[in-house]
């Protein structure tokens, strides 16, 4: 780690003086820039009061405590995050995350890759299901490109 990267860089939003709402509002923003507007405004108009804590949770945490640290491309999170879903099996999850990786810029290649690598270490039958998974995720964005 190089000495420019000091202990504050390390943190992303979660700084000493940063208060829960600014967690929240950082993360809020990487949580509409990963998994796009309409995503995030369907599952902010689906919550509820007995799913408004977990939103708000996966917001201030998962989003504005990790996907804002500086440590890991945008990329490599979406390589991370896509094998521990084929892992554990988690395949409307992927489908999801499939989206966002390509939002952070990872091309269906690469897409290809980090299933094929699935398969040695997660199993071939996980694989089997991810790749159905990122067929339909890529059709479905296909049909709505315009001619």
């Amino acid at each position: 780690m190089s000495p420019e990267y000091n202990a504050s860089e390390r943190n992303g939003a979660v700084q000493p003086e940063a208060t829960a709402q600014d967690i929240y509002d950082a993360g809020m923003v990487v949580r509409r820039e990963v998994l796009g507007d309409a995503h995030v405004d369907r599952a902010n108009a689906a919550k509820d009061s007995f799913t408004e804590d977990y939103q708000d949770m996966i917001t201030r945490i998962a989003w504005g405590g990790i996907w804002t640290r500086p440590g890991l491309s945008r990329q490599m999170r979406s390589a991370v995050t896509l094998t521990a879903l084929v892992a554990h099996g988690h395949w409307e999850e992927l489908a999801m995350h499939i989206r966002a990786a390509l939002n952070n810029g990872l091309s269906r290649d690469e897409i290809k890759e980090i299933l094929l690598q699935t398969a040695i270490y997660c199993s071939v039958p996980s694989a089997n299901s991810a790749f159905k998974t990122a067929q339909k995720v890529f059709a479905e964005i296909d049909a709505n490109q315009p001619n």
